[in-house]
């Protein structure tokens, strides 16, 4: 005998268990809430991104600065490695050479630097007394007391001031000695692993591509390591020839002023005029005839290296149009100051090679 048996929702038991819910509606990838949604985070993830990169641009700096000299001392040591010297021994060699430049430079600045100041802290209460025993000034004393109150002002206010000053001055030399230490190690590493660095880059690069991409790769680090080490070459010259120049001519510390000649030389363009300027001004203070010797002596040189020893130094580094050049410097200081002046010009021959090498011949090839 058989029966039949109902069955009710109410048991449990549902006739189409994929639809006890509703039919399911459109797919949420074509609602206009998920895609505003998802267009909201890329936004937010990009501004966050750039914040992130506006906070760390100093970092950004400080390892592209390290991997720029790094890639300009390479050639030096390769050049030592010619000679049968080992790699490591010829890394220890040429960062012993770059550090004894930062102590040379140190040795030569600090000491005069400090002299002045102090010479100039010594000679206030003489100023003082002289100006005290002018009758004009003596007048203004009677009626207005202006020497008590300047020495009321030395000894208090400008008392705190010089303090905190000095404590500022002190604070940014530590950070300056913090940044130079830092950029040391990074280069040293840099230089150290540059090979590796350049193999794990190409990897990166498909099979089919990456013999060509690596000899692009290698013609421009050349071309770059070439720039530095003749830029650097440039100004050594400068700073030899200023110093032996400021010597003769009885210039006092003509070592400090030729290192900053050699210095502001490394920056294109306006680095050798600034310099010039500088130590010229410098020469003046003391003699007037040393003064325009200075500058007799300085546009003499200005215009033998412009004509003569640049282009032949360089001739083999970068390959970059005057007028490129011109402008490459002049972008590179207005986004990122002296740095961007430097890298400004290795960076334009680095992107004239890639638009000769890779963009001219497809033009051709259509």
């Amino acid at each position: 005998m058989s029966a039949e048996v109902e069955t009710s929702p109410d048991k449990g038991h549902s006739p189409d268990k994929g639809h006890q819910y509703g039919l399911p509606g459109k797919p949420l990838a074509r609602g206009p809430f998920l895609f505003g949604l998802i267009g909201g985070l890329g936004v937010l993830t990009a501004i966050a991104i750039g914040q992130m990169v506006v906070r760390s641009l100093s970092v950004i700096i400080l390892i592209t600065v390290a991997m720029f000299l790094a890639v300009g001392l390479n050639p030096a040591v390769e050049a030592l490695q010619r000679r049968r010297v080992s790699r490591r021994t010829s890394i220890a060699i040429v960062f012993a050479g770059v550090i004894a430049a930062f102590v040379l430079f140190g040795l030569a600045i600090v000491p005069p630097v400090s002299q002045q100041l102090a010479d100039f802290v010594r000679a206030v209460p003489g100023y003082l007394t002289e100006l005290g025993n002018n009758p004009t000034v003596q007048m203004l004393e009677q009626d207005y007391q202006i020497l008590s109150q300047l020495r009321s002002f030395l000894t208090g206010a400008a008392a705190t001031t010089l303090a905190s000053g000095i404590m500022g001055a002190g604070l940014v030399v530590v950070d300056s000695l913090f940044t130079t230490v830092t950029l040391l190690v990074l280069m040293l590493y840099f230089l150290g692993s540059l090979h590796t660095i350049k193999a794990y880059l190409l990897k990166l690069v498909p099979a089919s591509r990456r013999e060509r991409t690596g000899a692009l790769t290698e013609e421009i680090l050349g071309g770059i390591g070439g720039y530095v080490a003749g830029n650097v070459l440039i100004s050594v010259i400068a700073g030899v020839l200023s110093w032996i120049f400021l010597t003769i001519a009885g210039v006092p510390y003509a070592l400090a002023l030729a290192l900053i000649v050699a210095i502001t030389d490394l920056i294109p363009l306006v680095g050798a005029t600034i310099g010039a300027v500088l130590v010229t001004g410098v020469a003046f203070l003391g003699s007037v005839p040393a003064g325009i010797a200075c500058a007799i002596f300085f546009v003499v040189y200005q215009q033998v290296e412009n004509y003569f020893i640049y282009p032949r130094v360089m001739k083999r580094s970068v390959d970059v149009t005057p007028a490129v050049t011109v402008i490459a410097a002049l972008f590179g200081g207005a986004l990122l100051g002296i740095v961007g002046a430097l890298l400004a010009i290795p960076v334009a021959a680095a992107i004239a090679l890639i638009i000769r090498e890779t963009v001219l011949p497809r033009q051709d090839q259509s």
